[in-house]
């Protein structure tokens, strides 16, 4: 099955809309940074978008603390 790059644009924009809107400030490069950071072609747009992804649940992660060593008296 082959989609058209028109299709893959939209669903990229979408993508790209959705984490804007839902995601941490700062993890998904405009557009215009994209082409300069990545590529003007659709698969870096996905390159930047799946690097946003792996940023945000980076920042989202509660950072994993370990239980106090008993103390030996």
């Amino acid at each position: 099955m082959k989609i058209d790059a028109d299709q893959c644009r939209a669903a990229l924009t979408l993508i790209r809309r959705t984490m804007e809107e839902h995601c941490p400030p700062g993890v998904l490069p405009s557009e215009e940074m994209v082409n300069g950071l990545y590529g003007p072609e659709l698969i870096h747009e996905a390159e930047a978008i799946a690097a946003g992804i792996v940023a945000t649940i980076d920042q989202l992660q509660l950072p994993v603390m370990k239980p106090p060593s008993p103390s030996i008296k």
